[in-house]
């Protein structure tokens, strides 16, 4: 019975034994069963230019791994380490190979095989082989200038005319050195686009290039030559009143979130010119930045004089500096053409559009937008009244709205201002039947003549 026991007692301590090491050996990170995670960071594309990156992380580490490209001639092996200390996580750079100039492949695969330093799998480790499929694109996108305006004055506008085509293009637009960029509209046959330029005021130089890219990371450019004209514009130096403080800026500062809770009347004009100023140009800018994909044919604009019998007020670009009491309080830019007639006049732009904005807006007070297509917007404000809601279709020489004095308005007058995608330019320039017929048909009519010699 002893030895039966005793035989029995061995029996069990060998099971547990066994148990306890199956355990060890299930829960230990030494036996480990997951395959290593590898990752490529790709859009499906290379230009067998820029290395492409590759991620491989494994909990016990990684103990070697290699990356192929396998091609229509066979298998090349780009990169390859086996390390004596496992690494936990790697990040590669694989260079594109040698051979890639010479390649005519238009696809390839990219496997990537690793194997980590568990003990499982009979000290094997585990290992994971991954293949990525990659369109190959060496070709950078055929871009071409096919006619510009001559010239852009500051502050001014200009058109130009090119040609982009890439099987796989990605994205093309106009690059500023103001950091603006301009979106191009698809224009008479497929593969043209149009757009309309603005120089801003605020900017003391221009230059624009057309930038095309495709998704494999290949990208061309092309210089727009434009003659860059300077323009002079007026520096006003405004004193400050104290009937001015007390009046409009006390009678607007009860208006403004900004402006509750601020006692002093400086403070209440520096947030009203510039707090106030930006929030309401912010949103003019985003309402007329959109452009549309439509393709065109063709754009026609009447010469623009939306107020009858007006005198000029106040010019575009006129730099304002305010003092008070000979100190130096706050700046802005006038943006727009202020226009007066008489009272409550009628305003009627020459062209449609699309009503795009039609409420109040602060310091602009009651203040339509017209979309007139190509990016090309026109605004009214200080409006006493609006006659025409968001998204109406206004005819030309419909009456929209009457002059007013709602908002920073001392008088009663019309702000009239012209955008181009979000940037402000001078009405006068669309006001001239001259500039425009140079500047916008002259332009299009002969980029459709090249277009069809091509």
């Amino acid at each position: 019975m002893r030895r039966n026991s005793k035989s029995s007692l061995g029996i069990k301590l060998i099971l547990a034994l066994a148990v306890a090491g199956a355990g060890y050996v299930y829960s230990s990170g030494m036996f480990e069963r997951e395959d290593p995670n590898i990752s490529l960071y790709s859009n499906g594309y290379w230009n067998l230019k820029k290395p492409l990156k590759i991620d491989i992380d494994d909990i016990s580490g990684v103990k070697s791994y290699s990356v192929i490209l396998k091609s229509k001639d066979g298998e090349n092996v780009l990169h390859y380490e086996q390390f004596l200390t496992p690494k936990g996580s790697l990040s590669i750079k694989v260079e594109p190979p040698r051979s890639a100039y010479a390649m005519k492949d238009k696809n390839i695969k990219i496997i990537v095989k690793a194997r980590d330093a568990s003990k499982w799998n009979f000290l094997n480790g585990n290992s994971a082989v991954k293949e990525f499929d990659l369109k190959i694109d060496k070709k950078r996108p055929e871009l071409s200038i096919i006619n510009n305006s001559y010239k852009i004055k500051k502050g001014g506008a200009a058109l130009v005319v090119f040609k982009v085509d890439d099987e796989n293009l990605k994205e093309f637009y106009i690059q500023t050195n103001y950091d603006k960029k301009f979106k191009a509209q698809p224009f008479y046959k497929k593969g043209y686009y149009i757009s309309l330029l603005a120089w801003p005021v605020t900017s003391d130089s221009f230059k624009a290039t057309v930038v095309a890219k495709d998704y494999a990371g290949n990208s061309s450019k092309s210089y727009i030559p434009l003659y860059i004209k300077q323009k002079k514009y007026r520096v006003s130096n405004i004193k400050l009143s104290d009937k001015f403080l007390q009046g409009k800026i006390a009678q607007l500062a009860e208006e403004f979130v900004e402006t509750q809770g601020v006692e002093d009347s400086i403070e209440q004009f520096k947030i009203i010119n510039e707090d106030v100023r930006a929030k309401n140009e912010k949103l003019i800018h985003e309402i007329t930045s959109k452009v549309s994909d439509d393709m065109i044919s063709d754009f026609k604009i009447n010469k623009m004089y939306p107020l009858k019998n007006a005198q000029v007020v106040a010019t575009f670009g006129d730099h304002r500096k305010y003092s008070y009491k000979g100190e130096p309080i706050s700046e802005s830019y006038h943006l727009g053409l202020d226009m007066a007639s008489n009272a409550q006049a009628q305003i009627k732009p020459q062209n449609g559009g699309e009503v795009v904005y039609s409420d109040y807006n602060g310091i602009y007070g009651n203040m339509p937008i017209i979309n007139h297509g190509l990016g090309l917007y026109t605004l009214y404000g200080h409006c006493s009244s609006v006659k025409v809601n968001n998204g109406d279709l206004a005819h030309a020489k419909e009456n929209v709205a009457n002059t007013g004095k709602r908002g920073y308005a001392m008088g009663d007058h019309l702000h009239f201002g012209v955008l181009i995608q979000g940037v402000e330019v001078r009405p006068a320039e669309w006001m001239d039947n001259d500039w425009m017929r140079l500047n916008i048909s002259d332009i299009i009519k002969n980029s459709k003549e090249i277009i069809d010699r091509s």
